[in-house]
């Protein structure tokens, strides 16, 4: 996967989450070949609860997806509802920020089932998982999403 600049997309997976501040998932999917981001997506859970990050970027690709390499960047280490998503999706490659544990550890229900344990239990697909990318700025957008949502009064 070194053939990415995986600061600069999840730079970009990290602007995406912007558009949704409590719920700071965002996610790039890219051309692995060219670099070429090919669909975007962040959270939007409020009006669809399985509409992740990854989904909203999943539903925006393109149809002419066939032969290209694709690797997906994200902001937080994908669900196993998402990680399904993406294998189907015939995506190779998945870059997070953000791990599942570290989530956990910070108040937010997750599943406790890894992606890179999903990857390997599906051997019709081949998928590499690289987490810990822009760890720091990833966790930092989860830890303000959570004080925010201690603040307000309408918090799940």
């Amino acid at each position: 996967m070194s053939e990415l600049p995986h600061v600069t997309l999840m730079r970009r997976a990290i602007a995406l989450a912007g558009n949704a501040p409590d719920l700071p998932f965002g996610a790039v999917i890219v051309d692995r070949g060219t670099g070429e981001v090919v669909a975007e997506g962040w959270n939007r859970t409020a009006l669809n609860p399985t509409w992740h990050g990854e989904i909203d970027a999943i539903n925006h690709l393109p149809t002419a997806t066939a032969g290209r390499r694709l690797a997906l960047y994200t902001t937080a280490e994908p669900c196993p509802m998402c990680m399904g998503a993406i294998l189907w999706s015939g995506i190779e490659a998945v870059v997070f920020g953000t791990s599942i544990r570290t989530l956990q550890r910070q108040g937010w229900r997750q599943i406790d089932i890894l992606a890179d344990e999903i990857a390997r239990r599906n051997p019709a697909w081949k998928c590499e998982v690289l987490g810990g990318v822009l760890e720091a700025e990833c966790d930092a957008l989860f830890v303000a999403a959570r004080q925010n949502a201690v603040r307000s009064p309408e918090s799940p």
